[in-house]
């Protein structure tokens, strides 16, 4: 059989293809569960839910990484694009109380090589296997022609499972319940379309000045460089909820859209959110952005997740049991009856 060589003219190199897609099989084995039943290969991947469930709620969520995926190439760091779709993911289907079974991914790009496909997809799998997340599968797409070349793009879908008098949707929220925040790791996986204008990186430059910004350490960093803060990756909070996650009434992922847009996405109506902002303090990543950019506290809080990547709703007398298996978590607020406002941010002027 003769080389397409059309094909791959036009930016579609079935060889390298196929010698990525052989692989595949090594790659997705480290993120196996045993309820697995089909190897890379098949149309679709398969997977048995077992017995061990009375009443069981399929949870799904589809999203991606936004613009940071191009602060991930200009540093030469595709390996963190898995743990930061991964991560992401993850919080987004636990938020209704689901335990995350398993993941697949979207690649799409054009002009990858063989080795960056590989890397990009054994980071998903790293952090898959570290969740104990199966890796199902995926899709990889030459795309030349809607990507610049070496452009690429990453989406994440992944699957959870909850019994259904489990499934934690807001409901019993009642004013006097107490957000606990945790810590987030970063800027997570939004915001970047601000963070690389405001901090003049990834935005067009050539990789070589990116990198070289990356190693700066500014004052509000504490010592860190540049690079060690923004590219740290999105937190996953399922292992660390997953022992208390009977206690909780309501959780909200701290993603983009910030505190106004997410804390009201599992809040019943005709109640307010109050944040107290002086709760926690925030991390030098974000003043640094605030600095720089001379950008307003509003739309800080609309934009990042300031610090705290995941709030969850919790009745007064659960609080002390769910602090004390998680001393990270923070009373950062409260719900009260309506104030016209679906969201208060305390000490921004609210």
């Amino acid at each position: 059989m003769t080389e397409p060589r059309l094909y791959a003219e036009a930016g579609v190199n079935i060889a390298e293809r196929t010698k990525f897609a052989a692989s595949l099989p090594g790659i997705l084995a480290r993120a196996r569960r045993t309820e697995v039943l089909s190897d890379a290969g098949p149309f679709s991947g398969l997977f048995a839910l077992g017995a061990g469930y009375k009443d069981p709620v399929i949870a799904a969520s589809a999203d991606g990484i936004g613009t940071k995926v191009k602060l991930h190439l200009a540093a030469d760091r595709l390996d963190l694009c898995g743990p930061d779709i991964v991560g992401h993911s993850i919080n987004d289907v636990m938020a209704c109380g689901a335990q995350p079974i398993f993941f697949l991914d979207y690649l799409a790009g054009s002009g990858l090589t063989t080795e960056q496909k590989q890397e990009l997809v054994t980071g998903m799998a790293t952090a898959c296997e570290a969740e104990n997340v199966a890796l199902l599968g995926g899709e990889t797409a030459d795309m030349p022609g809607v990507y610049a070349d070496g452009e690429f793009d990453v989406a994440g879908f992944i699957v959870g499972v909850v019994e259904r008098e489990q499934i934690i949707d807001g409901s019993r929220i009642r004013p006097g319940h107490v957000l606990l925040g945790f810590p987030s790791s970063g800027l997570h996986t939004n915001g970047f379309a601000l963070a690389r204008r405001v901090l003049d990186i990834a935005s067009g430059e050539p990789p070589e000045d990116t990198r070289s910004r990356l190693e700066e350490r500014p004052p509000q960093l504490g010592g860190k460089r540049l690079g060690e803060a923004i590219l740290t990756t999105h937190r996953a909070y399922y292992r660390d909820v997953q022992p208390i996650i009977h206690l909780v009434d309501g959780m909200a992922h701290i993603t983009g859209g910030g505190y106004p847009e997410n804390l009201p996405r599992t809040l019943p109506k005709g109640l307010t959110a109050r944040v107290d902002v002086d709760a926690w303090e925030v991390p030098g990543i974000f003043r640094l952005i605030q600095q720089r950019g001379e950008v307003t506290p509003e739309e800080m809080y609309e934009v990042f997740n300031m610090g705290i990547g995941l709030v969850l709703y919790v009745a007064p007398a659960n609080v002390a049991a769910i602090r004390e298996a998680c001393p990270e978590a923070t009373p950062i607020g409260e719900v009260m009856e309506d104030t016209g406002a679906r969201v208060v941010l305390r000490g921004l002027g609210g």
